[in-house]
């Protein structure tokens, strides 16, 4: 019983949320990799996408590898949001790197984020108990979070699997700019586990 308790409370423990949806996110401000300061209040009136990033993890490289990720941010990029890329990985850890080679990371990869952010002390991160990579949270155009969760319902890392997913990022998307509420606010994410400093 006990035992069966425990694992109903670890399955469920992503529920709980540092930013519940519905909630305005919590401003920061970080550094891009392409030099500028970057503030998320400054983006008020703008759909934003925050992508946790980590080129070394196999579930990053399935959505790049199928250009899957390169897609939605091309096409809502196009649309007037803001994508940021977010590095958490800590200096030393699996995954970080300095901001000039995290541009050039994204360029090989042709990705097409508004912006590569470097958070190396884990602060934005642990402000939004970003989980694993990939981790992506929409925010509305007046401030609040409206997902936060998984880029589909496929856990698999093969490239293969993303056609046939369901894209909850892209539905969010969707509704939000369509001025329409977001059908599944929260999913569990899926991937890497962020790789923060001790």
């Amino acid at each position: 019983m006990k035992r069966n308790l425990l694992t109903l409370a670890m399955s469920f423990c992503w529920l709980v949320q540092a930013v519940p949806v519905g909630t305005t996110a919590p401003d920061f401000t970080l550094s891009g990799s392409d030099g500028k300061t970057w503030k998320l209040s400054e983006q008020k009136g703008k759909v934003v996408v925050l992508e946790w990033f980590n080129e070394g993890c196999p579930f990053v490289k399935k959505h790049y590898a199928s250009g899957n990720m390169q897609t939605l941010q091309n096409l809502y990029t196009s649309r007037g949001v803001v994508w940021f890329t977010i590095l958490s990985s800590a200096p030393g850890k699996q995954g970080y790197v300095p901001g000039a080679q995290l541009a050039k990371d994204l360029l090989r990869l042709k990705a097409n984020p508004s912006a590569a952010l470097l958070d190396p002390n884990g602060q934005v991160g642990k402000l939004f108990e970003a989980k694993t990579t990939p981790h992506l949270f929409v925010i509305d155009p007046q401030g609040k979070l409206v997902y936060d969760g998984a880029i589909d319902d496929n856990s698999s890392a093969d490239p293969a699997t993303v056609l046939k997913a369901k894209n909850y990022v892209r539905d969010a998307l969707e509704a939000v700019l369509a001025g329409k509420p977001v059908s599944q606010s929260v999913t569990k994410p899926y991937g890497c586990s962020v790789k923060y400093q001790n």
